[in-house]
């Protein structure tokens, strides 16, 4: 699993725990800085984002893909979209939660969401 990580940094309890959760350790976790420009389209600097990823089109194709979005709603939305775009289906999202009664604001994992699966799910419902 290759994580993309447009949020903050994940901390080593974040990743242990999702360790945990998957049952084996992210093979790489590529933290993107994520800054985008509200008086401009969303889209080319979407695509610009990934394209300075230096990620080849087999790559992502192939990649066990999971993300932590940016917390922009519309940068999210657009994201999701050229992702699955570029690799042919929708990737898993991490979850974060912040930690209930931690005196200094924290997250822990909470769910990895195989957004795929959500959609084939909906599938049926029509």
């Amino acid at each position: 699993m290759i994580i993309l990580n447009f949020a903050h940094p994940l901390t080593s309890r974040q990743i242990d725990q999702l360790t945990t959760l998957t049952g084996s350790a992210p093979e790489r976790i590529q933290d993107v800085r994520a800054q985008f420009d509200l008086q401009q389209s969303f889209h080319p600097q979407i695509v610009r984002l990934l394209d300075d990823l230096g990620i080849q089109p087999d790559e992502w194709q192939s990649g066990g893909w999971l993300l932590v979005l940016p917390s922009l709603n519309y940068a999210a939305a657009a994201l999701l979209a050229e992702l699955h775009g570029r690799i042919g289906h929708f990737p898993a999202i991490l979850r974060l939660r912040p930690v209930a009664g931690a005196l200094v604001t924290e997250y822990d994992v909470a769910e990895i969401v195989n957004l795929e699966a959500v959609r084939a799910e909906a599938r049926t419902r029509r």
